[in-house]
Formats: C-alpha cells, structure tokens, sequence
C-alpha cells in the first residue's frame, strides 16, 4: 500500500518501471509526465490522483508482481532497449507479462548464465545497493589457471587504472586447472573481466550460477522458470548471507 503524497521515482518503481535509480535516470531524461507536464526534478511528488506517464505510457502501481529466472546465453544483452543491440534476454521469456520485466542487475553480452526477472522495482532497488551485500557466484574459465595470489590480490582489492574504485572479489575456489569459482558481492560493470584483464587472463567462460538464494541448477540454456515462493521470500531476506 503506498502513502501519498510519495515521491515521483518510488511511485514508478511500484508500477514496475525499474530500480529507484532507474527510475530517477528516466526523470532526469525528461521522458516522464505528471499531468501532462514534463517533470524532471527529482524530487517531485505525486498524489493518488496524479497521471504519471513514461515514454507516452500511463503508469500505475502494480497490484501483483512477477518474478523468472533465465539462463542467458551468450550474445544477448540484459538491457531492455539499446538502439545498436538485436538479442535482448528478456525476449527468451515467453510470458504474457514480458512487457513490464526488467532483468535485477546486469550480465554482460558476453557471459551466461542466471539472470532474474521482474517488475518489482523495490526488490530491484534493494537487491541492487551496495549495503545489502548481495552474492552473486561465477564459474570462469580463463585463458591460462588462475594463480592463487592473484585472486588473494583481487580478494584484497585492486584500483585499476583510470578508476578511483577498487575492484575486488568476495571469495573464491580453486575448481581445478580450468575452473575457478568467484563470488561477488558488488555490481560493478564487468568487475571479473577487468580484474582479470589487469592479471593478463583472457576470459574464455564466465557463467553466473547464483544470485543470494536462488541458484541456475540444470536450467538449460536460453529456458526460463518462475521463482518459488520460497525463493522469492528469500530474496526479501536476503542481506549478504553467506552460503
């Protein structure tokens, strides 16, 4: 239930419009109306009463909320739009909800694996933030075995070049000569792949296999299933439990 008058970005994300932050990039773009008027401050506020629309779209709170896993191939974007992209992820969904889904968080073109659907725009807000410390937990294969006091120095943290942020990975295992498990709990964009660029490793496979509770199993690729309720109630809990 919402308590009006509420701020213009929360409003969209209860109407299934994407994470808060999203929703805020969409303000600041210009392409969101109250009433017939353009409206590009953040911090505008909308009552019951108000007509909120994106993109020409009038946009109301959602009643029920959807949630899918997909096993993404690779060559498909997580993105919904991108004018130089053909293969979204979100079209390998064949639900009738597919229009209002937005992926929780990224996986780049050219990894696979478990992506998560939805268009609950507060759990995409909350599973996204940083303070939550969310895992998520890779398989990568690189172009030659991954030495343990590199990835002890990517656990430590690494500030790459031109980039005031330190990238580091959470925990890892060594799965044999081919395989390494790593585990994230930040969503920095491609953060295995330029750690592992920074060590001269060429990534040859990056699979994400988990996301907090909810692993990719024997999904096959390309093939999507609904979260359990269980599932779903974890993903509310979750605030960087260790597995």
């Amino acid at each position: 239930m919402i308590e009006y008058p509420v701020r213009l970005q929360v409003y969209m994300a209860k109407s299934g419009c994407g994470s808060r932050r999203h929703c805020e990039t969409l303000i600041s773009a210009g392409r969101v109306m109250v009433n017939m008027q353009r409206v590009t401050t953040l911090g505008t506020k909308v009552t019951e009463d108000d007509v909120v629309m994106v993109d020409g779209r009038t946009i109301e709170p959602v009643e029920q909320y959807f949630y899918f896993a997909l096993n993404k191939p690779r060559g498909y974007v997580s993105t919904n739009y991108d004018p130089n992209e053909r293969n979204f992820a979100r079209d390998l969904l064949d639900v009738p909800q597919k229009p209002l889904l937005f992926s929780i968080g990224r996986l780049d073109k050219d990894s696979s694996g478990l992506l998560l659907f939805t268009n609950d725009g507060e759990l995409t807000q909350k599973l996204s933030h940083p303070s939550h410390e969310v895992e998520k937990e890779y398989l990568v294969s690189a172009s030659r075995p991954i030495a343990r006091e590199d990835l002890e120095a990517m656990r430590r943290g690494v500030y790459l070049p031109d980039n005031r942020l330190a990238y580091r990975i959470h925990r890892f295992e060594i799965l044999g000569s081919r395989w390494t498990r790593i585990i994230l709990t930040e969503g920095k964009n491609r953060e295995i792949r330029k750690l592992l660029e920074h060590f001269d490793y060429r990534v040859l496979d990056l699979i994400r296999v988990r996301v907090g509770p909810v692993e990719l199993g024997e999904l096959k690729t390309g093939h999507w299933r609904r979260l359990t309720s269980d599932e779903v109630r974890r993903l509310h809990d979750e605030k960087g439990q260790k597995r």
